[in-house]
């Protein structure tokens, strides 16, 4: 079906949907630039925001609103692939991910919210293998640098040993940025749907959650506080683990077990030193509670411009054989994670599927559809570096 666009921009007056746009208009120009559109509830917000990111004064407005159902359809029909930064997903996001299931067209967003995808993969998986639509989740931080790093190590590791290793730990060294109010709104939609149905909760801590009919070994949790001798560090809980160990599962189910059968990953953060596990857990927590408290971060409120220039992040990535070999890989982002480098990544996934790669329909992982694609693409445009040895 020929579509109206290669791209369109659902969600751009919002923080991050603007931070996609703006990356788009100011990257693409010319004969390298994708046809694209941005679309959201109010005509007038979106010729603001067209104006204030410096796009062309022709760059097409789509009104789209997730409380008026009809007309998503609408928009899917016109686009290859939509781009969506309208969170809470699971508040605002089905009709989407049906409209892009039942319409055929590619779809990328940034959910953190494992519980909403499960349901979306057991709705729409079979529907979008049918129509072909290419429906990607997690096309942010979470969970596109561990997804595409544990990719890498285990590509190193075939490499070096003749086969993958079964053991994978990924340690976050260093990382600078802030949260935007989206993120803490999904945050509170998800402890607030768990409250409702406690079985969700079984879900979330499920490492196999995003497994439909597949359980691997017992995982680490990641919950306490530990010491490692292998890096002579001291490591703390990492707070988005829980739906990037998910991801990284299910990149493995997707792709037929590359990694085995028996794979066993985990994720936590560095701590400086004994003395900094108090500190850095509180400030952690700290983080956490002023995210759900009254008067804290609302939706469209984030990191300034020099704080997301001055962001970065450094994962390391240890592979281990029973054997004793070992192999690393490290990924690097040149942005804050949560939005400067979120912003990039999910936009070139987009293009990523308009431009390198193809596959079938189905409810999909970066890292399973696009994989080496996205890894390069990233690599040449987003500010990421991938390595290993």
């Amino acid at each position: 079906m020929k579509r109206d666009f290669d791209l369109i921009v659902y969600g751009a007056t919002g923080y991050t949907g603007r931070l996609i746009a703006e990356y788009l208009a100011t990257s693409y120009r010319g004969d390298d630039a994708p046809s694209w559109a941005i679309a959201g509830r109010s005509t007038d917000k979106l010729r603001k925001v067209r104006a204030d990111i410096g796009a062309p004064d022709d760059l097409p407005l789509v009104k789209a609103d997730a409380a008026e159902p009809a007309s998503l359809p609408s928009m899917c029909e016109r686009a290859a692939v939509i781009i969506t930064a309208v969170g809470p997903y699971q508040l605002h996001g089905p009709e989407l991910v049906a409209a892009c299931a039942a319409t055929g067209t590619a779809y990328v967003d940034l959910c953190g919210e494992p519980a909403w995808m499960r349901r979306m993969i057991d709705a729409h998986h079979e529907e979008a293998k049918r129509t072909g639509a290419r429906i990607v989740f997690s096309c942010g931080f979470d969970s596109i640098p561990f997804d595409l790093g544990v990719l890498t190590l285990q590509e190193k590791a075939r490499e070096k040993f003749g086969r993958p290793v079964r053991r994978v730990k990924a340690r976050l060294r260093k990382v600078k940025g802030g949260m935007s109010g989206g993120t803490a709104a999904s945050a509170q939609a998800t402890l607030a749907a768990a409250a409702r149905d406690p079985a969700l909760i079984r879900l979330l801590t499920d490492p196999f959650a995003l497994t439909p009919g597949f359980t691997g070994p017992s995982q680490p949790s990641g919950l306490i506080p530990q010491y490692d001798p292998s890096m002579n560090v001291w490591l703390v809980p990492f707070p988005m683990a829980p739906i990037n160990t998910k991801n990284v599962h299910r990149t493995n189910f997707l792709l037929g077990h590359p990694y085995r059968t028996d794979f066993v990953y985990d994720e936590m953060m560095v701590a400086p030193g004994f003395g900094e596990i108090a500190r850095v857990s509180t400030e952690t927590f700290a983080t956490m509670v002023s995210l759900f408290r009254t008067g804290g971060l609302k939706p469209g409120a984030g990191p300034t411009r020099e704080e997301r220039e001055k962001g970065f992040y450094d994962i390391l990535f240890l592979g281990e054989l029973p054997g004793g070999g070992r192999v690393e890989a490290v990924v690097t982002g040149d942005r804050d994670p949560g939005y400067g480098s979120t912003s990039k990544m999910i936009a070139e996934s987009a293009l990523c599927l308009v431009r390198d790669v193809q596959g079938e329909g189905g409810t999909w992982t970066p890292g399973a559809l696009m994989g080496p694609a996205l890894r390069k693409r990233l690599k040449e445009r987003a500010g990421l570096t991938f390595s290993a040895r």
